[in-house]
């Protein structure tokens, strides 16, 4: 597959957010159950270190970072978001999405990428590892799906040996 990975620029919204819309509706990607608005969506996501797998016009997939706290002491631990299309799942976009993005993270001072990541979506579970993240726990029955079915999260982070030595 013919792409580059490239920064993510707000004219790119309508596609990120078609693909946050279908992570949403598996019930296994994100607690979330509506896509949020440019604005609302932007303001919670840090500016530096957002990226997407581009091919020509077509966004494949994206990943991006937001802040795990507002203390100065935690400038340098972000909590990260990573979806790809369907039809691009298992072609490794989204190997290239967080190798990329892990690169830019230490690139920008980030030591600690971390994610929680509900337990039955083993894709993504797998994706973490492959990419050097540990399970350092979960989280039992921490959310409830419209459905009534209650999820276990993991926990998982990868920290840097090129930032925060």
């Amino acid at each position: 597959m013919d792409y580059i990975l490239d920064e993510m620029k707000d004219t790119d919204w309508d596609q990120v957010a078609a693909i946050y819309t279908e992570g949403i509706s598996t019930k296994i990607a994100t607690f979330q159950n509506s896509t949020p608005s440019w604005e609302e969506w932007n303001n919670g996501h840090n500016k530096e270190c957002r990226l997407v797998a581009r091919k020509g016009d077509k966004i494949l997939g994206w990943a991006a970072l937001s802040p795990v706290s507002s203390r100065c002491v935690y400038a340098g631990v972000a909590e990260l978001s990573i979806y790809i299309s369907p039809e691009c799942r298992g072609q490794k976009v989204g190997t290239e999405l967080l190798s990329g993005l892990i690169r830019l993270s230490e690139e920008n001072g980030y030591w600690t990428l971390q994610s929680g990541i509900i337990r039955e979506n083993i894709a993504s579970l797998n994706l973490h590892k492959k990419c050097g993240f540990r399970e350092i726990g979960y989280r039992e029955k921490l959310g409830m799906m419209d459905n009534g079915k209650w999820h276990d999260v993991v926990l998982v982070e990868r920290r840097s040996n090129k930032v925060g030595n």
